[in-house]
């Protein structure tokens, strides 16, 4: 990793074509887990954890230890306080150990395991290898070692859930006593039992350890276009809809599945009243109880009745809902998300400003294919981001001028150049953007040449590309142009499902 790179929300890692590092486009979905011994009181780890990570080191007292590390860690650490944690060198060549050092990447969580329990997580910011910080911050172990591989770390959250059930699922030898690294599919399964708020299940029910969830992509969008709504002379309903944009929004926050009735009520009452019909009632418990209808949703604490409860009833019980397992497990992987939020949006909200909507349940980088550029950006390619809270990307200039040459300016939707007084104006799209939460990659495969309204069209999903490279309009279905492509320009279809599925062309 080069030195001050953070990337808080984008995951993955790949060679260029350089053989250099560069960062990944996968989104939330791409997480690894790096299972984390915290070590004992022997070997100082509670000690470790209470200095450099819950009250974190001052960058001040170790200047003389950050070497050329010391403007990359001043830049992930702006207020000066880092928490870091670190990992001794490996003892053999081939070990759980040395797979996880060299397998895990910026975006990556740990998990903290101590005493048979989880006891914390962390988001993974920079990655170091710095002996003479490490000894400064920690000494060295009984072999004169120090844990010189070290972790910048953020979004610190303690808590304890059991450790047992999720790492005999994972295949993992109980008691965790090697730093391990586990995969992102595999980490999707067993999210839930890490969620401090979901009680843990029982040793002899771990989850099934087959090759996928009960509910596949498909069956998750066939039943998101059948919800049943009532309907009205102004269209269907919009409880229910806005609520699973809502709940998709908390999934995609990493929020808890399950939102108690007062949390419900207080967040999804708004977004009815303000984005539901105008002559609809603004009653919360209707898609909070009615919603089980789709084999989508749960509801947990009260029992079946025929009606929904009361809403006194449902404060009373401790009621709570949200997604299903296997419905929330489906909806954490990228494109599902994007093509459910298209859907919806398409098939029941026509008439709603879904720019705003989709900002209020936290979905804002949906609206466009661009997605959120902070900091007021430009719809610019993927790459190191540089501020704490917030982060700008790069563009690789070199791959913007290399698609604007290779098609002479001229788009590739209507045929139309540009003309400016010394030459011609076109300009890069990226197909799945890469702002939040698309995290495209910045690679010509991604890339479009367009003229500027159509890149304005394209973005706002007005148009979309089909299977066989026609270019259709969204209101309507229509086609209105071929594609034009380049014989030396081969362009990722999946990136094209990704915005028809944006589009609620999934």
């Amino acid at each position: 990793m080069n030195s001050g790179e953070r990337i808080s929300d984008m995951v993955g890692e790949d060679l260029n074509d350089a053989g250099e590092r560069q960062v990944g486009h996968e989104d939330m979905t791409g997480v690894q887990w790096i299972l984390q011994p915290r070590g004992t009181a022997r070997v100082r780890g509670p000690q470790h954890f209470r200095h450099s990570i819950r009250d974190g080191v001052r960058l001040s007292a170790l200047e003389s230890a950050l070497g050329a590390d010391g403007n990359a860690l001043r830049n992930l650490f702006p207020d000066g306080v880092a928490r870091l944690w670190g990992s001794t060198p490996p003892v053999r060549e081939r070990s759980d150990k040395v797979t996880a050092l060299a397998g895990r990447k910026v975006g990556d969580e740990v998990l903290f395991y101590a005493g048979k329990k989880f006891v914390a997580k962390a988001r993974v910011i920079g990655l170091f290898d710095n002996p003479a910080l490490a000894e400064a911050v920690w000494g060295t172990d009984e072999n004169q070692k120090t844990w010189q591989h070290i972790m910048a770390l953020d979004e610190v959250a303690e808590f304890e859930v059991p450790a047992e059930p999720v790492l005999r699922g994972l295949g993992v030898p109980v008691p965790l006593r090697s730093l391990t690294l586990v995969g992102a599919e595999e980490r999707l399964r067993f999210l839930d039992m890490v969620d401090p708020a979901v009680p843990a299940r029982s040793k002899a029910n771990p989850p099934s350890t087959g090759s996928g969830t009960g509910l596949s992509r498909n069956d998750l969008l066939r039943a998101l276009a059948n919800l049943k709504t009532h309907t009205r002379e102004q269209g269907p309903s919009r409880h229910k809809p806005i609520t699973l944009l809502w709940a998709i929004g908390r999934l995609a926050t990493e929020r808890k599945r399950m939102a108690e009735w007062q949390t419900f009520r207080e967040e999804v009452g708004p977004l009815l009243r303000d984005f539901g019909l105008a002559d609809s009632r603004v009653t919360p418990e209707y898609p909070f109880w009615h919603l089980r209808s789709s084999g989508l949703w749960d509801v947990e604490g009260i029992e079946d009745l025929k009606g929904p409860p009361a809403p006194s009833r449902l404060t009373e019980a401790g009621a709570s809902a949200g997604f299903s397992r296997d419905a929330a497990k489906v909806l954490r992987r990228s494109l599902a998300r994007a093509e459910a939020i298209g859907l919806i949006c398409s098939t029941y909200l026509g008439g709603v400003d879904r720019e705003a909507l989709l900002d209020r349940v936290g979905l804002g980088g949906y609206a466009s294919a661009s997605g959120e550029l902070p900091d007021g950006g430009d719809d610019v390619g993927r790459a190191p981001r540089r501020s704490r809270t917030s982060s700008q990307p790069v563009r690789d200039s070199q791959l913007v001028e290399r698609i604007k040459v290779m098609y002479e300016h001229t788009c590739q939707v209507c045929g139309a150049r540009v003309e400016t007084q010394h030459s011609h104006y076109s300009e890069a799209a990226h197909i799945r953007g890469l702002g939040r939460p698309h995290h495209g990659p910045d690679r010509l495969s991604n890339l479009l040449c367009l003229c500027p309204n159509h890149h304005v069209e394209f973005d706002r999903l007005a148009i979309y590309i089909d299977e066989d490279w026609a270019v259709r309009r969204n209101s309507t279905g229509n086609v209105e142009y071929q594609l034009k492509r380049h014989a030396d320009h081969v362009i990722e279809q999946e990136y094209l499902e990704y915005h028809r599925g944006l589009c609620g062309r999934g």
